[in-house]
């Protein structure tokens, strides 16, 4: 079942303009989560703020945002205040550029989300803008406010919808080189990698959604039904032995080898 839209705004192209509805691509709603309890009342145990000084608990309308300027030192900033500074982004995604689809490196990608048209009259804009982007194999760049921060976006086309992705801030991430700048390229041994070459023909697989699936939670729900009917305890999954650490060239061909070897009785099995 599609989930509800959570922004309502408008898509616009120079001077085509047409009314959309975002919804996040993704949900936590499944995800098991769990209540804070007194053990010896069941009761929820709830949480306040208090003032670090004094100790004593803060109503909600004496909360207020603050920015520190110094030690012990903040400016106060007020909820009519923060909300002044909005731009014209806040309900209008107004396509500023377009970029070859491949020249955004996947690190810049943050949240997707799923834009579709609000009506059917600006459906045909729509279209239009999204054919368009696919035919020509580029994205659109643009900004929107979304979780109370001016965002860029990136616009890319997919089935009958555009996914918008918010984009990462440029201070969020890190430049690779600092990290991988100073490895080496090192030296390919060609019968290794004729190894690990068959290994990964041997493994490759068509995607599939079961390929993330969550066991950790799968065994809460289990734990969780176990405990509803009265059970104490669910067994502990055996843990795999640690693999012992290869000191040299002939021990990772030695394990490529039975790897390979294992691969091929999995699959005549």
């Amino acid at each position: 079942m599609a989930g509800r839209s959570f922004w309502k705004g408008y898509l616009k192209l120079s001077l085509v303009t047409c009314p959309v509805a975002m919804t996040p691509a993704t949900s936590e709603s499944e995800k098991v989560r769990f209540h804070t309890l007194n053990r010896a009342t069941g009761n929820r145990i709830v949480s306040e703020y208090v003032d670090s000084v004094t100790g004593d608990p803060v109503e909600s309308e004496d909360e207020v945002k603050g920015y520190e300027r110094g030690e012990n030192d903040h400016v106060m900033l007020e909820d009519e205040e923060l909300d002044a500074v909005a731009l014209d982004t806040t309900h209008t995604i107004d396509i500023e550029m377009f970029t070859p689809r491949d020249s955004v490196g996947w690190i810049w990608y943050d949240k997707p989300h799923y834009l579709v048209p609000n009506d059917k009259v600006g459906e045909e804009a729509f279209t239009v803008i999204r054919e368009a982007m696919s035919a020509t194999g580029t994205v659109g760049i643009s900004r929107v406010v979304l979780y109370r921060r001016e965002r860029a976006v990136l616009l890319e086309p997919r089935d009958k919808g555009i996914v918008l992705w918010t984009l990462r801030y440029g201070d969020e991430v890190r430049d690779p080189k600092d990290y991988f700048g100073g490895l080496s390229e090192g030296k390919q041994d060609p019968a290794l990698m004729k190894l690990v070459k068959s290994l990964i023909d041997e493994r490759t697989k068509p995607w599939s959604a079961d390929m993330v699936d969550d066991p950790v939670q799968a065994r809460l729900l289990e734990l969780i039904r176990s405990k509803k009917k009265g059970a104490r305890k669910v067994a502990k999954p055996k843990a795999e032995p640690a693999p012992e650490p290869g000191g040299n060239v002939i021990n990772i061909m030695d394990a490529l080898r039975k790897s390979i070897e294992g691969s091929k009785k999995a699959k005549s099995k």
